[in-house]
């Protein structure tokens, strides 16, 4: 059986930020940027794996979710509380240096981790945690 991974999701607040941040920062591609039925579908993808697109998406884009649930994934997002993804680089510290200088907020300087793994954190735009690794 043949199986990947071709999406993933993490919510936003302002596609614009976000955007500047995914793009700017961290160097990935905006694949695709479209609007659909009220809604904004932004896609970035890293040169190094082109096939895997996450998808930056309001917290009000499943159309099941109540307007309770929808309110409450806009708090925990507010909050910081929502995570994101983990990243893995060649170059950590040149990575960390450069996020670091667009203004995103630090959570943990690169560090060996007991795990084998040497690794940072920050938080993108909307609060969602993004830890970055380097085996």
């Amino acid at each position: 059986m043949d199986i990947r991974l071709s999406h993933c999701f993490i919510a936003v607040d302002d596609h614009d930020k976000a955007i500047a941040f995914y793009r700017d920062a961290l160097g990935l591609e905006v694949r695709n940027d479209v609007s659909f039925e009220g809604m904004r579908w932004v896609s970035v993808v890293s040169p190094e794996q082109p096939d895997l697109e996450i998808v930056l998406e309001p917290p009000s884009a499943d159309p099941n979710a109540s307007p309770e649930d929808v309110k409450a994934l806009e708090e925990l997002l507010a909050k910081g509380m929502m995570r994101g993804a983990i990243f893995t680089t060649g170059d950590l510290d040149g990575l960390f240096e450069r996020v670091s200088a667009s203004g995103a907020e630090v959570i943990q300087e690169p560090m060996d981790q007991p795990f084998g793994v040497r690794d940072c954190a920050f938080r993108d735009p909307a609060g969602n945690l993004l830890r970055f690794n380097q085996g």
